[in-house]
């Protein structure tokens, strides 16, 4: 496997932020995602300035306190799980990763033990 290229063309979107909020790395499907938004000219910008007031206060809580957040949306008929999580490198935070999948409305949930 060739480091984090599997990533570019892995169908769910992928962004990642730095401890500021500046986003550093987009995948083919976030910068799809978000095209109407600029697509791939996001990177460098700060995702902050990409959200309402109240998403922005959510994320600076978020960035600041290193928690994970994780919810499911619908749009145009398609549900979605989002999924942001602090990302680190040699155990030093360095922002957050949001992941976003297409899952199917009828999706099994299972107890294990």
């Amino acid at each position: 496997m060739n480091g984090g290229a599997w990533i570019k063309e892995f169908p769910g979107a992928v962004t990642v932020c730095d401890t500021e909020g500046k986003i550093i790395e987009m995948n083919e499907k976030s910068c799809r995602m978000f095209q109407k938004d600029g697509g791939a000219a996001l990177i460098g910008k700060n995702l902050l300035d990409c959200h309402p007031e109240s998403a922005r206060e959510k994320i600076k809580n978020m960035l600041a306190s290193q928690s994970a957040n994780c919810y499911t949306i619908e749009k145009n008929g398609v549900k979605k799980m989002v999924y942001q999580s602090p990302w680190y490198d040699g155990g030093e935070y360095m922002g957050f990763v949001e992941l976003v999948v297409e899952i199917p409305f009828d999706t099994p949930h299972f107890i294990r033990s």
